[in-house]
């Protein structure tokens, strides 16, 4: 009986290898379940569905799960996110405006939800966990220690696997038919004493009469690291905010109070009783607060999961059944709250001596506080993300020649976040008033519980808490998958084998968005937002879609002079979508090896991205936006056809619709790579691949701007489907979310050089891995319809570099029982433009070594340090506050680690 093949063969490993893959000494465990695969004679690589025996024509990177171990990282964002060809990700780093908790892939540097992502080939489901849920994969709900193996393409296979691989594929493989017992226990920490960080994996593998039972359980907790604690980041370059911790008071009836000009505030002195008038003076431009003070600059982590697969081997097929939960909770913190109380706004303080000290009330459209509300304590968003998916499959074969499988999953990733130690206004406001609900009518719910407030000096615990607000969202991703299967041999030709691969998909994502009722409620007293929390409407969304594709492998030539061997590959996938319907993408592929030595290899791919659930469904939101209409007055305009001539635009505040846009087309993009494979048997375990990519993407998704949407349709007759008229020409709405309007441009190339090789003191794997940034370039529409370029290669801007050079080395040694490693890392210099001047960002380069000793027992000790000379990222003007590419740098400095694992 021929048995199906649930997991890659050795042969794989090799041959992955000669495409530069990294490869790493693996545990006892996964020794033993390496000899157990050799049985097999057919693989199938990320880059193809078809099993063959020859490797594909894409390029390959390959991290075993050792690869964790080695740089002590307790993520798969840490280990990927550091491979040259993948640009600035979203991670830990930072607070505002960052990732709230995830962790991203971005090849290419173009874009995370550009990159698909897979577990076993199959896909896996959207993170969520901030403000709204996203639109890629977090690899924070990946748990590291059910992945033996990870592969990633860097070529577009949109034909192969669908939508959003237009920079590539991350494929992520389990453990298979593990047996034995592994157990993990992790500690380290930075040079400074933070960013501690405690791990420990269990994972278990038995069989089961034929079957086979895994189990993976993980914990890791990282802590944070405080601005205040990295010299480049306790001030911020942009300078500190003005004004102090006791608050800016400006108020024209104080004028008559003091001898001096209060017109640009008023504050006291730390410590200084705010309740006596004689402790207030006039604010200096030398009164600055440090807002930045006690903010992460990495933030804190803890993941707990729990991984169970189940192998069952019948008479023509297997069954694999999966379960995954996992859990994450990650925080940033942020300065205290710091809403301005301006009188216009409903705010005024009477003359209450238990509120006010000055003897006449504060009140008028010129009065106005500044505080930051220290005594509340640090703003804090948290976020727990629970993800769960539970998957069944099965796979065998029809004969000696063909194989199948099939595959169905759900997946959900759900999300509280919490807003803690934000304003409830409508309290401040009417605790302010002395709790005096006077001149308000109605039921005001803020006179529950009121407590009246003096901000003039220290709040006590009841004020705090009466004024303290806790908003809390919630939001979800879900995904339904099911797919079928086959490949297997078609005929033989001269030259070889034709085969073939084919199969159909059913996927289904949804996002719900549920932002925190009391936030976005209407305010009882003040006129704006009710808290210090800014509102916003909440998303729900879904789509489906069927697929199906075949993909061919034909042999042209073989055994010619200087034709070993020339091979045609050939792909095609059909989609339909329920939201834009459908789509054919092809790839077409040419693999020429010259001899065992040398092989040539090229693709040429089409792709395309669907828009996501949030960049179609993203909850609506209505404002007025000013816009100047040129189809007034009758302007003979190609986007003005069918206004009246008569018309002239009367109200200059258009109503506009700001959220998703379920107008959008799919992105598409055009994909070549060509490169080489070097191998010399004279030379044996050296490896050399060059592979040049030139990647054009059209119709990018974008926002646009109300008045550069309404230019745009009038001048070139573009994008007027977001616009709705009145039959008298008035606009009565503007759609101003996400279009298909830019393109993008990428080109570069990648070297990798691997050599493996055996002397009198050990056996060395020396592995060089380089990509050059040709060109980044995006082209962009403006508003008469005319484009302009931004080159970006070379150069830094928020939150990303484009360096054009980065680059791994690799060295490990191993003797008997002694193992070390040497790892270097380098990103390559770039220039911001800061002031209308280009400032230089140099090179910066991380060295990483680690050692470890195998004990007769089965246990292995391991001690390493990453970051050896304390490499902190380069000043960044234009990462105002943070002072550094939160992005692309780590700002950990050195830090040390041990792990231990026992085998048995």
């Amino acid at each position: 009986m021929k048995t199906p093949d649930f997991k890659i063969s050795t042969l794989a490993l090799a041959i992955v290898a000669t495409m530069g893959a990294v490869s790493t000494s693996a545990a006892i465990a996964q020794e033993e379940e390496a000899q157990e695969q050799e049985r097999f004679e057919t693989i199938a690589v990320t880059g193809s569905r078809i099993a063959r025996a020859e490797e594909s024509g894409s390029p390959v990177q390959v991290l075993t799960a050792d690869e964790l171990n080695i740089r002590g990282a307790l993520s798969l964002g840490e280990i990927l996110q550091e491979l040259p060809s993948v640009g600035a990700s979203l991670n830990s780093n930072g607070t505002a405006g960052t990732s709230h908790g995830t962790a991203s892939l971005n090849l290419r540097n173009l874009g995370e939800n550009r990159s698909l992502v897979l577990v076993n080939g199959q896909r896996w489901v959207n993170g969520a966990g901030t403000r709204g849920f996203r639109d890629f994969v977090d690899l924070n709900t990946i748990p590291s220690i059910m992945i033996n193996r990870v592969e990633v393409l860097q070529d577009g296979a949109t034909a192969i696997y669908g939508a959003d691989a237009i920079a590539g594929v991350v494929n992520m493989y389990t453990h298979r038919d593990f047996v034995g017992t592994q157990v993990k226990a992790y500690y380290g920490e930075s040079s400074r004493g933070d960013r501690e960080s405690v791990n420990f994996d269990l994972l278990h593998g038995t069989d089961i009469g034929d079957s086979n039972l895994m189990i993976a359980l993980s914990y890791a907790d990282q802590k944070p690291i405080f601005s205040q604690d990295r010299s480049l980041t306790a001030v911020p370059l942009n300078g500190l905010s003005f004004g102090t911790r006791e608050g800016v008071i400006r108020a024209p009836q104080l004028q008559d109070l003091y001898d001096f000009d209060t017109t640009p505030g008023i504050t006291r002195d730390p410590g200084a009783d705010g309740m006596n008038p004689d402790n207030w003076r006039q604010i200096t431009a030398a009164d600055r607060y440090n807002r930045w003070d006690n903010n992460y600059v990495m933030g804190p982590s803890t993941r707990t999961a729990l991984f169970a697969q189940y192998l069952v081997p019948y008479e023509q097929f297997n069954m694999r059944v999966e379960a995954l939960y996992n859990r994450r909770e990650s925080d940033q913190q942020f300065s205290p709250a710091p809403p301005a109380i301006f009188g216009n706004q409903g705010f005024f303080i009477p003359n209450n001596p238990t509120v006010n000290p000055f003897g006449v009330e504060l009140s008028g459209n010129s009065f106005r506080i500044d505080n930051y509300f220290d005594d509340l304590g640090p703003r804090v968003n948290a976020q727990t993300v629970d993800t769960v998916r539970v998957g069944l499959g099965f796979d065998g074969y029809i004969n000696a020649d063909w194989d199948w499988d099939a595959f169905v999953s759900y997946a959900r990733n759900r999300a509280e976040f919490v807003s803690n130690h934000q304003i409830n206004l409508d309290n401040l406001a009417l605790g302010l008033r002395a709790c005096d609900t006077t001149g308000l009518s109605g039921t005001i719910e803020a006179a529950q519980g009121c407590v009246p407030v003096n901000i003039f000096n220290d709040l006590t615990p009841e004020m705090a808490d009466y004024i303290r607000f806790t908003g809390r969202d919630t939001n979800e991703s879900r995904q339904t998958n099911a797919n079928f299967n086959v490949t297997g041999l078609l005929t033989d030709l001269p030259a070889g084998e034709l085969r073939m691969a084919a199969g159909v998909e059913y996927r289904k994502e949804e996002g719900i968005d549920t932002p925190d009722d009391f936030i976005n409620s209407p305010a009882e007293i003040v006129t704006g937002n009710r808290t210090s929390s800014a509102p916003r409407t909440g998303t729900r969304g879904e789509y489906d879609l069927y697929e199906g594709y075949a993909e061919f492998s034909i042999p042209l030539l073989a055994d010619r002079q200087g034709i070993d061997m020339l091979e045609l590959t050939a792909a095609g996938r059909y989609s339909n979508y329920s939201t834009f319907g459908s789509t054919f993408n092809t790839k077409f592929g040419l693999n020429w090896r010259v001899n065992d030595d040398i092989m040539f290899r090229g693709t040429f791919a089409e792709g395309f991205r669907a828009p996501s659930v949030l960049e179609l469904f993203e909850g609506q939101r209505s404002t007025f936006s000013p816009v100047a209409d040129p189809c007034s007055g009758g302007a003979n305009l190609p986007g003005c056809t069918g206004v009246p001539s008569d018309y002239v635009q009367g109200e200059t505040q258009v109503p506009t619709t700001v959220g998703g846009n379920q107008d959008l087309q799919p992105e598409t993009s055009e994909n070549i790579s060509v490169g080489f494979v070097y191998t010399p048997e004279a030379l044996r375990g050296f490896s050399l691949t060059f592979d040049y990519y030139d990647i054009q993407i059209e119709d990018t998704i974008s926002t646009f701007g109300a008045q550069n949407l309404v230019n745009l349709c009038a001048n070139t007759g573009r994008n007027c489907g977001v616009i709705t008229r009145a039959s008298n020409g008035e606009i009565t709405n503007i759609n101003d979310g996400p279009v298909n309007l830019n393109s993008t441009s990428v080109r570069g190339f990648d070297v990798v050089s691997r050599y493996n090789f055996d002397t009198d003191i050990g056996n060395w794997d020396v592995m060089l891995s380089v990509s050059k940034l040709e060109e980044f370039k995006e082209t962009s529409t403006l508003a008469d319809g005319s484009t302009v370029e931004d080159d970006r290669t070379g150069r830094a801007i928020l939150r990303a570099a484009y360096p054009e050079w980065r680059s791994n080395l690799n060295v490990q040694w191993r003797r008997n029982s002694w193992y070390a490693n040497y790892s270097w890392r380098h990103i390559g210099s770039t220039n911001e433009l800061f002031q209308g001047e280009d400032r230089s960002i140099g090179s910066v380069f991380y060295h990483n070594a680690a050692v470890a000793y195998d004990f007769s027992n089965g246990l292995t000790a391991r001690f390493g340090v990453n970051n050896i000379t304390d490499k902190q990222p380069p000043a960044s003007r234009v990462n105002i506050n943070i002072n550094f590419d939160i992005n692309t740098y780590n700002p950990v400095g050195r830090f040390s680690y041990v792990q231990l694992v026992y085998n048995f």
